[in-house]
């Protein structure tokens, strides 16, 4: 461990030392009325553990059905933008096909000036 490195953790220790006997010296509680209170709070641990585990559940299942909103949302854009597509192909290839069956003016005016 480097110098530097060791006086961090010793003057850490030692003013954990410190704020530890200020905080049981300037208590505004005596030691009894403070170990009950702990009591009472180490006894309420698990229910409150339970809401907050409960919260989190609820947080999470609204969450995913948000996520899941979404996902249906963006196929139904998706899909709608693929027949669009498929429709706008469909159209275009009608359009490529009576071109190419169809003679162009050009095509009939030279096959005129041909025979003539």
């Amino acid at each position: 461990m480097s110098n530097g490195a060791g006086k961090f953790w010793g003057g850490l220790i030692v003013g954990t030392a410190i704020g530890a006997a200020a905080g049981i010296l300037f208590a505004p509680k005596s030691g009894r009325e403070t170990r009950q209170a702990l009591k009472k709070s180490t006894q309420d641990l698990p229910k409150l553990a339970e809401q907050l585990g409960s919260n989190v559940q609820y947080q999470a299942d609204r969450i995913t059905e948000q996520a899941q909103r979404a996902i249906d949302d963006a196929l139904v854009s998706l899909q709608e933008a693929i027949e669009t597509g498929k429709e706008a192909s469909r159209k275009l290839q009608e359009e490529l096909a009576l071109s190419m069956s169809s003679p162009s003016i050009e095509t009939v005016d030279r096959s005129i000036e041909d025979e003539e």
